[in-house]
């Protein structure tokens, strides 16, 4: 059988993992693969063959130049490049690549692109008028320099027709799980995420951060060991004066230093990394809406039901349904 053919485009001062974490799925999912399905063969294409220099001086060699891909390619997948010009991030677009892609797009089956290859796809032409997504450093600037394209900021991944993007460099492995997913099924998608150790696999609806990365860690010694016992303790007694006995404070003092540090009320944090646990087992379990509303203390479906609903704008039931692989 022919193997699926993944070309993947770099560039001078593309981001490595861009590149990489795509080709560990696709190469481990042809490990697993059952005999009687096709598997996959990745080649990386440079504006040149040879040597292409990626961020932080790390080189990948390219098989072929994009002119030179002589196999009908199956999937196009742009990864991105950036840099920080002072404090905020540059966008790396290589004009030759976007040229490139052009003509190419019509012969392709499928596109995608990682990080801030968003932009090249844009472009090139090819996300007017669909959804898509980028790293969340550069969303606005997606939107600002390509009107047309309907930005989702908050999204790992986004698929309108044959066009996938996805959020930021690790994102890209999600990106290829969901790929490996549409041409063989979820359970392939699982082994391989299990034989390279994730932790889990993310569903492209889902926020491209946890509640444990968007808030801040607290300088504070006694906070931030009150933020690292929170999440394996939800069930505990988490109100604030429980908590502010734990760390020895009054809780008009521990609420205000709290605050202050993590930049989030005592009460907010903890109703937000409880939903966060629940979003999580509801994609990835099976377990009832009492089992999860208890294990990660809230304690009764209503309050699940009403805490989705300020959080997500939907039910719990409806959020398992649309994100759960």
């Amino acid at each position: 059988m022919t193997p699926h053919l993944v070309v993947i485009a770099a560039f001078d001062g593309v981001e490595l993992l861009d590149v990489a974490g795509p080709i560990q799925v696709f190469t481990t999912a042809s490990r697993l693969v059952h005999a009687d399905a096709p598997g996959y063969r990745t080649l990386v294409a440079g504006p040149e063959k040879g040597v292409v220099r990626c961020a932080g001086g790390t080189c990948v060699v390219a098989e072929s130049s994009w002119d030179e891909v002589a196999q009908q390619i199956d999937t196009l997948i742009v990864p991105g490049g950036l840099s920080l010009d002072g404090t905020a991030p540059k966008v790396l677009v290589d004009d030759a690549l976007i040229d490139w892609l052009a003509v190419q797009a019509h012969r392709t089956p499928r596109i995608a692109s990682v990080c801030a290859g968003a932009h090249t796809l844009a472009a090139a032409g090819l996300l007017d008028g669909r959804r898509a997504t980028t790293h969340w450093s550069t969303t606005s600037q997606l939107v600002a320099e390509h009107p047309d394209v309907l930005v989702e900021p908050d999204s790992i991944f986004v698929r309108d027709e044959h066009v996938w993007t996805s959020a930021g460099v690790s994102a890209g492995i999600d990106l290829a799980l969901a790929l490996v997913a549409a041409d063989h099924d979820a359970e392939l998608a699982r082994r391989v995420a299990r034989w390279l150790v994730m932790y889990l696999r993310r569903p492209g609806g889902q926020s491209q951060f946890s509640e444990l990365l968007v808030r801040s860690t607290a300088t504070d010694a006694q906070i931030a060991r009150l933020q690292a016992w929170m999440p394996d303790n939800l069930t505990e007694n988490l109100s604030n004066s429980a908590l502010a006995r734990r760390v020895g404070l009054s809780v008009r003092h521990f609420s205000r230093v709290f605050r202050e540090q993590v930049g989030a009320a005592p009460a907010h944090y903890v109703e937000s990394i409880r939903v966060d646990a629940a979003a999580r087992r509801l994609v990835h379990t099976g377990d009832g809406l009492r089992s999860i509303a208890q294990s990660v203390g809230f304690g009764s479906i209503e309050t699940l039901h009403r805490v989705f609903k300020q959080h997500f704008g939907v039910a719990p039931a409806v959020y398992r349904e649309r994100f759960s692989g």
